[in-house]
């Protein structure tokens, strides 16, 4: 159901114009691409249009002349009459070539140029009765009308006032030599054409921005389609939810590969695991390079289970790199020493000879503002929040 041209009292959006002008509807005006073919046909008659009259004055005069030769062959006439009209085509076709670009350029002015299929297609709906009873009687085809009974008026306004004004010089013509009568008529033409033109600019001053305020109005929109093109436009919850899973998923999958590149992974030991990776040569802090809770950190302990990677288990620790560190970062400064701690007994087995004891297994003490419980929530006034 259509909805009511009151209701619709919103600019239209960047994408309702971009979706019309993809179906081929712009601001169109039939108006000016008329008097732009007008003026560039002036500016030539009034540059060249002596020489052109004159010459097109002796194709004219030869198209007349016969010798005996032509007279006694009539199969040599359609040849001549052939020449004399090619000749007349090469005359004016600069002319023809001209107005053809400018009508090209001009109509492109106001909508820009554009090529659609879907204005071309058949539609079903342009065959309807009633569609077709509204372009005829709609409050457009009514200004159309409007339109061009003004413009017959202003027109034959102009042409009659100009008759009136030349009306002794055209009764003259028939007395005078033909070249001096082409060269008159081509004066009075040129004339005529000019305030013909001046006419049709000043229509196409009025049309354009009339077509450009009429087809904005045509595509207002109602404020509801506003909030549904917004909603497609940031997407329905749950294609958003969707986007958000398989981000999570790609997210994980990449956190999955840098866990062989860990030097420990410490862990609650079953609901949190948190990867750091320590290069001992460099001044750098240990980074974080993956954590997880639950499922996400049962992974991350078969990763490091299937590339040997020594698994630490430390509650307090894991949960306080999990909840203060984000990925790719150093740890905090206030859990170096607690870390170290950790990596150097991790090292030290590494070290280990056949038959050495290996260094005692430490145990991390923290300090009060890195203690979180198992939701992220301090354990301590001073701890910082998650």
């Amino acid at each position: 159901m259509s909805e009511d041209s009151s209701d619709r009292t919103e600019d239209p959006t960047a994408r309702r114009l971009k979706r019309a002008r993809d179906d081929g509807q712009v601001a169109r005006s039939n108006e000016l691409p008329a008097a732009a073919v007008m003026i560039c046909s002036v500016l030539v008659l009034l540059t060249v249009g002596e020489v052109w009259f004159k010459q097109l004055s002796v194709y004219f005069a030869a198209g007349f002349s016969f010798d005996r030769k032509l007279l006694e062959s009539p199969m040599l006439l359609p040849a001549a009459f052939g020449s004399q009209m090619l000749h007349g085509l090469l005359l004016i076709l600069p002319l023809m070539l001209t107005t053809v670009v400018v009508a090209i350029l001009a109509s492109g002015a106001t909508g820009g140029f554009l090529f659609s299929l879907s204005s071309v297609l058949p539609k079903l709906s342009k065959l309807s009765p009633i569609s077709g009873f509204k372009r005829m009687f709609g409050a457009n085809a009514a200004v159309e009308l409007l339109k061009s009974i003004l413009k017959m008026v202003l027109i034959g306004t102009v042409l009659f006032n100009l008759l009136n004004h030349h009306f002794l010089e055209l009764m003259s013509l028939g007395s005078m030599a033909l070249e001096p009568a082409l060269g008159k008529a081509g004066s009075l033409i040129s004339e005529s054409v000019m305030w013909l033109t001046l006419c049709l600019v000043l229509i196409a001053l009025i049309d354009v921005p009339y077509q450009k305020y009429s087809f904005m109005k045509r595509m207002r929109m109602t404020k509801q389609e506003i909030k549904d093109e917004h909603k497609d436009m940031e997407g329905r919850p749950e294609v958003k939810a969707q986007i958000r899973r398989r981000q999570r998923e790609v997210a994980t999958a990449r956190m999955m590969q840098k866990v062989k590149e860990a030097d420990v992974i410490i862990t609650n030991p079953e609901h949190f695991a948190v990867a750091l990776s320590y290069d001992p040569t460099s001044d750098g802090a240990p980074l974080l390079l993956a954590k997880g809770v639950d499922h996400t950190a049962a992974r991350i302990r078969e990763e490091a289970k299937a590339h040997g990677i020594e698994i630490f288990a430390a509650p307090e620790l894991a949960r306080a790199l999990y909840f203060t560190t984000e990925l790719d970062q150093p740890i905090p400064e206030a859990l170096y020493f607690s870390v170290a701690q950790v990596i150097a007994y991790v090292f030290s087995l590494a070290q280990v000879n056949p038959g050495v004891d290996p260094m005692p297994r430490p145990a991390p003490k923290l300090p009060a503002s890195m203690l979180f419980d198992t939701n992220g929530k301090p354990l301590h006034p001073e701890a910082v929040p998650a």
